[in-house]
């Protein structure tokens, strides 16, 4: 049917993120999807070198980025899907520091048309998963819905969730994968 990639801000596998996500991916799969789940942290992804004086380089003027890590790779997975699947950790309100240096650089390469090839207008969900209070996720998936619509993604919802509620969540978020394996559509029949 499709092919999906989870880009997942945690380290844990078996944490409040990946079983968010683990859940959407139930959906995905249900459907008749192939998934691919990378951890971010378990990448080689380096922060932003501002290159030039001006701080930029290659991602203004090609598209690319000069970075020789795991970056390029993750991003060609995301360009050879047909959907992708977000998940972070909330800290401090906002997005984990894996994912905030891997969508800097990805906004970088994007403002360039080479770099938004395969990527502009791919359909994408967002989980933002708040552990503690909880109270940070809102102010997260607010932080990453701007990030992710400036990259150029056609982001279809971004779900905030908190430790209070992923166990009610847990049993939702399948039905968001089979939404979104089946386009999106505004009319759903639901399960």
């Amino acid at each position: 049917m499709g092919k999906a990639v989870a880009i997942l801000g945690s380290r844990n596998p078996a944490g409040q993120t990946a079983r968010a996500t683990d859940a959407v991916l139930e959906g995905l799969c249900a459907a008749g999807w192939e998934v691919r789940k990378e951890f971010l942290p378990t990448l080689r992804i380096e922060r932003c070198r501002q290159c030039d004086e001006r701080g930029w380089g290659d991602c203004r003027a090609r598209g690319s980025c000069v970075i020789e890590d795991d970056f390029a790779a993750l991003v060609e997975a995301i360009r050879n899907s047909d959907c992708v699947v977000f998940a972070t950790p909330v800290y401090f309100g906002d997005l984990s520091e894996s994912f905030r240096a891997f969508t800097d650089r990805l906004r970088r390469i994007c403002r360039h048309e080479n770099g938004r090839a395969g990527i502009e207008g791919k359909r994408a969900l967002a989980l933002c998963v708040a552990g503690g209070g909880g109270g940070g996720s809102p102010a997260c998936a607010e932080s990453l819905d701007r990030v992710l619509r400036t990259i150029g993604f056609d982001l279809v919802d971004v779900i905030p969730l908190r430790r209070q509620n992923l166990a009610f969540k847990l049993t939702i978020l399948p039905q968001h994968g089979k939404w979104l394996a089946a386009g999106a559509p505004e009319s759903w029949p639901g399960p």
